[in-house]
């Protein structure tokens, strides 16, 4: 059998792949657990600076594989959605906490927690029949994979309740307006190629800095002024410690282009 998720390493960049194309990459156990483990090492790799998800064949991803989850409710498990905990919890704060840029090339559908993923991405990037279906009433459940702590911040509280609530696909056009989508392609085909070369960008970017960028902002969306400032002056403070700092400041009094080696 394929694996279930597909690891590939060049220029700085992590690809990982959704591998499940005959399922549309529906999230079985197998390929839960192998997302869960490849994030972990990827953000401890300080040769990967920029991570690209993706997923092989039609779909980018959609959302729990239903049939599996079917033969655990059937069996009569005191918690089926103990994946939630052991799977979509970790792999969400992860994602969402990835001290580096994370792309997601978002070819085809994205559903239930597939859509959550690319959500939890830092960008996405999507072709004309790029959707999101945030599906999870549509089974009588409620969000997970971050959706709920997501959906809100990019959207507002109105739109997410929508989204949530009637459960209905968004196309590639709606999902650029609502931000949803951070660039919009004329041709699929063009989706992993693009995405591909916003993450070489970003690999050769200042690493460091990146991901204090992103801490700020996560904090910053539940923190008050003064707590900003704090968490501010702290990464300013390890990232005026970096040599992508130094070298790139004489390099601007030099008037010439910085080199950022992610140090």
């Amino acid at each position: 059998m394929a694996d279930p998720l597909l690891v590939e390493y060049a220029d700085g960049v992590a690809t990982l792949t959704l591998n499940r194309p005959e399922a549309y990459n529906s999230l079985d156990v197998a390929l839960k657990e192998a997302l869960r483990d490849a994030l972990a090492q990827v953000s401890a790799d300080k040769d990967v600076r920029a991570v690209l998800l993706t997923g092989s064949g039609k779909a980018f991803c959609a959302g729990q594989d239903l049939r599996e989850h079917a033969a655990t409710l059937a069996s009569g498990s005191a918690n089926p959605l103990q994946t939630v905990h052991e799977h979509y919890n970790p792999i969400a704060q992860r994602l969402a906490s990835l001290p580096k840029p994370v792309i997601a090339a978002v070819n085809g559908s994205a559903a239930g927690a597939g859509a959550s993923l690319a959500l939890l991405a830092d960008f996405r990037v999507g072709g004309p029949k790029t959707s999101m279906l945030m599906a999870f009433a549509k089974v009588g459940l409620a969000a997970d994979t971050g959706a709920s702590w997501i959906l809100p911040r990019m959207v507002g509280h109105a739109k997410a309740t929508e989204l949530l609530l009637l459960a209905e696909p968004v196309g590639a056009q709606e999902l650029l307006s609502l931000g949803l989508l951070t660039k919009l392609v004329e041709d699929d085909a063009d989706v992993l190629p693009v995405a591909r070369e916003l993450a070489v960008r970003l690999a050769q970017g200042p690493t460091t800095a990146y991901g204090a960028i992103k801490r700020q902002l996560s904090i910053a969306t539940a923190s008050g002024l003064a707590d900003s400032l704090a968490v501010e002056a702290e990464a300013q403070a390890i990232c005026g410690r970096t040599e992508d700092h130094r070298a790139s400041t004489a390099a601007f009094v030099a008037k010439e282009k910085p080199v950022f080696t992610g140090r």
